[in-house]
């Protein structure tokens, strides 16, 4: 028994006025009694600093067997005059009943210890905003946990003005390249930037710096990213056993080419392989042993319904064994068969209910398509709730636990998980589909649901089940239904359901299934004429993706509100776009005046209002915010209907105004955006998600016009938190029942603070995908080029995080939960 120790650093520096040697690491004693320590240096004990520090790995590693402090982490400092020649070195770590040398360095072991530099550091991110460049990255010291020292030099080493901000990074955590003490280690500088100069970086742990010189212009072209000469090795001396297993299998599978890959997208930019990610999280053998030993205060039975076909052997096991492999046990399994006398199956049901009497199957003389195999196999159900399940796909072995655990708040209508696709023998994880809350448009756009889906047997029973003219996806129509009854739907964001890809699967070859296509567009035009709602449903060259027109009732009066100072030519390619290409017509266009200085421009102002009579110019006389110059933009319009529109906005497609429109008819609807492209058609806005940067951002930015972006949802409707006002129509009841853009917010998060009050009216933000402008990014006020700027910007986050702390806190719900909301957009920490 006794003390229990590592040293996770040691180190020796001899520096021009002194020599510290210095000592990280942890040590408890295992009956728990207090440790001290001892340091000496030839000999002779020396005072020494002591720091300590929570140590939670150590504590939740060893606490079942001894009994660790949380504070056993030390860190040791002892200082020594330069007239002292070290040639050994000793720590002791004492209790009452025992001493132990914990660590011995003799003359040799120190000079090793010499040659090593402190400092590690790694700049992910460098990007030039006019004259701001902005540098992300992260620094660590052998000498402290604390954040280190920054400072930027010029080339005539005078010290410059920045802006510092300080990043949690505990991916490096988890990665193993840093301690959780050091967990402050990120930062982010901007600086105003004189091109064609060098920025010099100073890193500084208050014992020794380091240097960093580089070229913002460059680093930003060519997407380069520098770390410290001998990262790799530093990484490699510093990752635990997990780490070096994780790595062991990055080689084994990807080769070394394919390893330095996954390192250094790990080390820049946080981004986790989908596969090793769901290793590292899937519910653990002592988690399931918890898990079935849960007694639930609820704990309804749950039918699992699976119409079976022709199904491989192998399939049909794996299928049925996860099922009786679930943590939770109040289950049924039920079978309807449809091979029309396939004897290998028969025999497996068979066998399989004698064994458990959970299972419970029937064998059908016919097969009477998918959805009538399911309303039979429904017959066989007694469960509270119905959970829907294919024949050759696979439960995780936690996802009934999980659905019954969510029960325990509220006994939702509906509950559904995330899923992940499963290929090959060897049941490779990969394709994670993880999906927002329930996401109405995200939903009509298609399929995002799918699998598991469990749902109350009496909605079941109440809609009539499945629906046979609906084959290939008689999933989806059956879910519509559901849902126009259900009053809760309960999003589970773990990956619960595993979607097996073969062959003859819609997974692996979606071609194959091309009515089930024709099916779900026919379930869409059902749902809608349900609800009550005029559209048209198109479906598009993706397949699964479907374009929902909303039909415009009427022809409403749209109040289009263009804030403006000067840059004529940018007012007037966005006005031009709009009188040329747009086959909305009922507008009238408010343009806001805003201090503008040359003469060009108020001659086009009346230009335009003689030649257009929908045109009317008022005139802000106060400073810039852009809440109040687009409050009274509204104040002299007349529109039903307010669309926000920059001024170096230009219309791409010609029903741009009318996708809108239709979206924002709809009455669960507040607001809509646009899907926004930079000049050189790489997306610039698709949707505004909550917490990047501990405020808002943009997802699937520059991606190109027609690519996919995270679950194709760049080139699909869908519903966020926020759009971006850039390009935002909104009812006027709506905007005037919320009291407007709020003029706290003078420059940042008005749109979004926006959004959010608007959904505290329980209406949806809607992202539409087909109603395309270019946005030449902000040129009508300018960049936030100067630190004044970004300390004003400062301030109004600070704004925002006051106000919406519990979103921020709990989460954007049109997110996922598992993604990284430190690091890039959809990507696993």
């Amino acid at each position: 028994m006794g003390i229990k120790h590592y040293i996770d650093k040691k180190r020796y520096k001899n520096l021009p006025d002194k020599q510290l040697f210095i000592v990280r690491g942890w040590c408890f004693d295992s009956e728990g009694e207090e440790v001290t320590f001892v340091a000496r240096v030839n000999q002779k004990k020396r005072v020494f600093k002591l720091k300590t520090s929570n140590r939670s790995d150590v504590k939740k590693k060893f606490e079942k067997k001894y009994k660790p402090d949380l504070k056993c982490g030390f860190h040791i400092t002892v200082e020594l005059p330069k007239d002292i020649e070290p040639t050994e070195f000793e720590l002791i770590a004492r209790t009452e009943v025992e001493a132990k040398t914990i660590l011995k360095l003799n003359e040799r072991g120190l000079n090793k210890l010499e040659d090593k530099k402190s400092i590690t550091y790694a700049i992910d991110f460098v990007s030039v905003n006019e004259d701001v460049a902005k540098i992300r990255g992260w620094a660590v010291s052998y000498e402290t946990n604390d954040p280190l020292n920054l400072a930027i030099v010029d080339q005539s080493k005078k010290k410059q003005d920045i802006r510092l901000a300080r990043q949690s990074r505990k991916d490096l955590v988890k990665l193993g390249i840093i301690e959780e003490a050091q967990v402050e280690c990120g930062f982010e500088i901007d600086v105003n930037y004189i091109h064609g100069e060098s920025v010099i970086l100073i890193l500084s742990d208050g014992v020794e710096h380091t240097k960093v010189s580089f070229d913002p212009d460059k680093i930003d072209k060519k997407n380069q990213y520098l770390t410290k000469v001998g990262m790799v090795k530093t990484v490699v001396k510093k990752v635990n056993a997990a780490n070096v297993k994780k790595g062991i299998v990055q080689l084994q599978n990807h080769g070394f080419k394919g390893f330095k890959e996954y390192l250094i997208n790990r080390i820049n930019h946080g981004g986790k392989p989908y596969e090793l990610w769901f290793e590292e999280n899937k519910a653990t053998k002592d988690e399931l042993e918890k898990q079935a030993k849960k007694e639930f205060e609820y704990a309804p039975l749950i039918s699992v319904v699976t119409p079976t076909y022709k199904t491989p052997q192998s399939f049909l096991r794996k299928m049925i064994d996860s099922v009786i492999n679930q943590s939770y046990s109040n289950w049924e399994l039920c079978i309807a068969d449809g091979s029309g006398g396939d004897a290998v199956v028969e025999a497996e049901l068979k066998a399989y209910a004698e064994k458990d009497s959970r299972i419970k199957y029937k064998i059908l003389e016919e097969n009477l398509g998918i959805a009538d195999n399911t309303n039979e196999a429904i017959t066989l159900a007694t469960g509270e709730y119905i959970g829907l399940f294919d024949h050759d796909d696979e439960l995780a072995p936690n996802a009934l636990y999980e659905v019954v655990k969510a029960l325990q708040k509220e006994k939702y209508d509906i509950l559904y998980t995330d899923e992940d696709k499963i290929r090959g023998e060897k049941e490779i994880h990969e394709d994670p589909n993880f999906k927002p809350d329930f996401s109405p448009d995200l939903f009509t756009s298609h399929n995002y649901i799918t699998h598991f889906f469990v749902v109350k047997h009496e909605i079941v029973k109440e809609i009539g089940g499945f629906r046979k003219e609906f084959d290939g996806s008689q999933d989806y129509d059956l879910m519509f239904r559901c849902i126009e009854k259900a009053k809760s739907i309960k999003h589970i964001p773990k990956i619960l359901y595993h979607w097996r890809i073969h062959e003859n699967s819609v997974a692996g070859d979606p071609s194959s299934k091309m009515y089930a296509y024709t099916a779900g567009q026919k379930s869409i035009e059902e749902h809608l004429k349900r609800v009550g709602v005029d559209a048209e449903v198109e479906m598009m060259d993706l397949w699964g993706m479907y374009h929902v027109k909303y039909k415009i009732k009427g022809d409403p009066l749209v109040s289009v509100i263009i804030p403006n100072k000067d840059h004529r030519e940018d007012l007037k390619r966005c006005l031009d776009s709009i009188f040329a290409k747009s086959v909305y017509k009922n507008l009238e266009i408010i343009i806001v005046e805003n201090n503008s200085e040359e003469k060009e421009t108020f001659a086009y102002y009346k230009e335009l209002e003689e030649k257009h009579k929908e045109v009317k110019v008022v005139t802000w006389k106060e400073g810039f915010n852009y809440s109040a110059i687009n409050n009274f933009g509204v104040e002299h319009s007349s529109g039903e209907y307010l669309l926000f529109l920059n001024n170096d906005t230009e219309l791409i497609s010609p029903e741009g105004i009318s996708e809108l429109l239709g979206c924002c008819m709809r009455e669960d609807v507040g607001a809509v955006g646009a899907k926004l492209l930079y000049e050189d058609e790489t997306v610039q806005h698709a949707g505004v998600v909550i917490g990047f940067g501990g405020y808002a951002g943009h997802v699937n930015t520059e991606i190109g016009r027609n690519d996919y972006g995270y679950m194709v949802r760049a080139r699909i409707n869908g519903n966020y938190s926020a759009v971006t006002a850039a390009c935002l129509m909104t009812k006027r009841a709506i905007f005037e029942e919320i009291g407007g853009f709020d003029p706290i917010f003078e420059v940042a998060g008005n749109d979004v603070d926006l959004c959010l009050r608007i959904r505290e009216l329980d209406k949806y933000i809607v992202f539409n995908a087909f109603s395309e402008w270019f946005h030449y990014e902000s040129k009508s006020r300018g960049y936030e080029n100067t630190l004044e700027k970004m300390k004003r910007f400062d301030e109004e986050v600070n704004k925002f995080r006051e106000r919406w702390d519990k979103i921020l806190k709990d989460g954007d719900p049109f997110y996922n939960k598992n993604f990284a909301i430190h690091q890039a957009p959809y990507t696993l920490p």
